[in-house]
């Protein structure tokens, strides 16, 4: 059987809690609702390592971000994986990657060689921008700095879908669209988007507290946008396949690094273990001659377990420098072997960082429960199926200390199996000679 093309079609911070198809009726992505219902979707797909540079990280190397080394944002990769390019073109296919890249490190705004890119051949791409409408790019070889024409979420479909359409069928080839948004700022998506929503008419989830429900209205109008915006190109995308003859040849994917709080629990952003900011979506849409049967998958899908489980679906070698687990196998009806992601945050978090709800845990999330610790203790404990919103926290209840202790013991057996002995972050980052700011952050050059 030929091998599928795949399409990688990667956003930036969007929450699952954020999708029609997940149950938001506020939102409107239709485009990428159709695309569920002609997809095998993960309901536990989980942003482990919810924060950017260690999610793509591992996404890109199959790696525990303890073995490439990007513990936190803005450093390159330590160990010297088989890049996901690398797995793929050495398997005969052609490689591309247009978008964010934000793996390598050296200057958000600089140059990254051939020999960084982690196999990809067709590279359009910059380390990180987050200005939507004037945002940067290098352009295979040439080290000159370009920009993309507009609202860059239009711009780099546009490029995808010509590169699509260049495609002589001679070779498969993997294609990795990596778009900036939803990630804030929330407000520059183009107007006619944001004409959709009024920050007045939004609806908060119930753990957004009254202090924060004007603001969380207002970035979610701009969020919101954003997502309009992008579910108009994977609609051009899915068309531009359809036009090409490719659908049904071609492994399409739909997916986020990481979620957002947008005000829940009265917090921003991400590198939090609470639902908002851990669950994501990962639609994944079958060529038609493997079999497509629309339905959910109830394996839990972790950054590292992307790489092998894409290589898995191609009948592909998965490379020995992967950690990640196959989840391929699940696709076609086989029992699913896992029953936990892991969570883990490895930021050293100073005052300042704390002060803003940051802290160093490591945690699982099952089925039905999510539980964590940080370096002072256990910390969360909910019971996701009675409390979705996460306002209880059941962490050394006398009724729930079998069930804590149970929590631990698996939490115990997925940090051995990863060699993690859940140390203070300073020691990671001394481990690598980071340096960091008087924030407790790594410092990012633009």
């Amino acid at each position: 059987m030929t091998k599928p093309n795949v399409v990688f079609l990667l956003t930036d911070q969007w929450r699952l809690q954020a999708l029609g198809y997940a149950g938001n009726t506020q939102v409107q992505t239709p485009n990428i609702d159709r695309l569920a219902g002609e997809s095998i979707s993960f309901p536990n797909a989980i942003s482990g390592y919810s924060v950017c540079c260690p999610w793509r990280a591992s996404f890109l190397t199959g790696q525990y971000p303890l073995t490439h080394g990007v513990i936190v944002n803005d450093v390159p990769i330590s160990s010297e994986p088989v890049g996901l390019g690398d797995a793929f073109k050495r398997a005969g296919y052609s490689t591309a990657y247009i978008g964010k890249w934000h793996v390598d490190g050296r200057g958000r705004s600089s140059y990254i060689p051939p020999e960084r890119r982690l196999g990809f051949e067709y590279f359009k791409a910059l380390e990180c921008s987050h200005d939507y409408n004037r945002s940067a790019y290098y352009a295979g070889d040439d080290d000159t700095k370009q920009y993309w024409d507009g609202y860059d979420v239009f711009a780099q479909t546009a490029d995808a879908r010509s590169y699509i359409e260049s495609r002589s069928g001679e070779r498969p080839f993997m294609l990795v669209l990596s778009w900036g948004p939803p990630h804030n700022p929330y407000e520059t998506a183009p107007k006619r988007f944001r004409d959709m929503y009024a920050a007045a008419a939004i609806t908060l989830r119930p753990n957004v507290p009254a202090e924060m429900a004007d603001a969380a209205r207002e970035w979610l109008a701009g969020y919101y946008a954003h997502c309009s915006a992008i579910d108009h190109s994977v609609g051009e995308l899915v068309r531009t396949l359809d036009d090409c003859g490719l659908a049904d040849d071609t492994v399409l994917v739909f997916a986020s690094d990481h979620g957002d709080m947008l005000g829940s629990q009265g917090l921003e952003r991400k590198q939090k273990p609470y639902e908002e900011s851990i669950r994501v979506p990962f639609l994944l849409r079958y060529p038609a001659n493997y079999g497509r049967q629309p339905r959910e998958a109830s394996s839990f899908l972790n950054a590292h377990d992307i790489m092998p489980t894409l290589l898995g679906i191609c009948d592909l070698p998965i490379p020995d420098t992967v950690e990640g687990s196959d989840a391929s196998p699940t696709l076609s009806g086989a029992s699913t072997p896992s029953d936990c992601a892991l969570l883990a945050c490895f930021h050293p978090f100073g005052e300042w960082t704390r002060a803003v709800g940051g802290r160093e845990y490591r945690g699982l999330r099952t089925a039905r429960y999510t539980y964590c610790r940080s370096l002072d203790g256990t910390w969360l404990l909910f019971d996701n199926e009675t409390d979705p919103f996460q306002l209880d926290n059941l962490v050394d209840r006398s009724d729930c200390a079998e069930l804590q202790a149970e929590l631990e013991s698996l939490l115990q057996r997925e940090l051995a199996a990863l060699g993690d002995e859940f140390l203070d972050g300073m020691t990671y980052i001394n481990r690598w000679g980071y340096p960091l700011d008087e924030t407790g952050t790594v410092p990012f050059r633009g």
